[in-house]
């Protein structure tokens, strides 16, 4: 075993839990929906798991991929292109809207309620966002997987 399939095993296993951890927040926003006594508790796992889990191996998921494309034999092709700036419009998305959306819907249900229209309007931004960031999320592990544009 090679340092170089070391480290490409790390960056998928950092794949599987990034892009694994956001496909598991639509299932919690429902179980929360459907205990609305738990709905705080649920949205404030979310949140952790954004910032602690998910967000982190993105990071570092991002620098492993680097240095595989840096030392590795296939060089900047056009899939490898094609998830970069997948990658930069996932990071606006999600740490520039979803993040933020999430953090004010969690005040929002706490000062407002879950059923006041701020934060029936947060809930449904952060719906929103999270479905934008899973398919781009979706893409680039497409992208590659399948490595289209070589």
């Amino acid at each position: 075993m090679t340092w170089y399939s070391l480290l490409k095993f790390v960056h998928v296993l950092l794949a599987i839990t990034a892009v694994g951890s956001n496909i598991t927040y639509a299932a919690w926003n429902i179980r929360g929906a459907r205990e609305p006594q738990h709905l705080s508790f649920t949205l404030k796992g979310i949140q952790f798991l954004d910032n602690r889990v998910a967000n982190p191996a993105y990071g570092l998921l991002l620098l492993t991929g680097l240095i595989l494309v840096a030392v590795g034999k296939w060089g900047l092709r056009g899939w490898i292109v094609a998830g970069l700036i997948l990658f930069v419009v996932l990071i606006v998305v999600a740490v520039g809207f979803y993040s933020r959306v999430t953090t004010r819907q969690i005040q929002a249900l706490e000062t407002a309620g879950e059923a006041s229209p701020p934060y029936q309007q947060l809930a449904g931004q952060a719906r929103i966002y999270g479905i934008v960031s899973t398919v781009i999320a979706l893409a680039i592990v497409f992208m590659m997987v399948v490595k289209p544009f070589a």
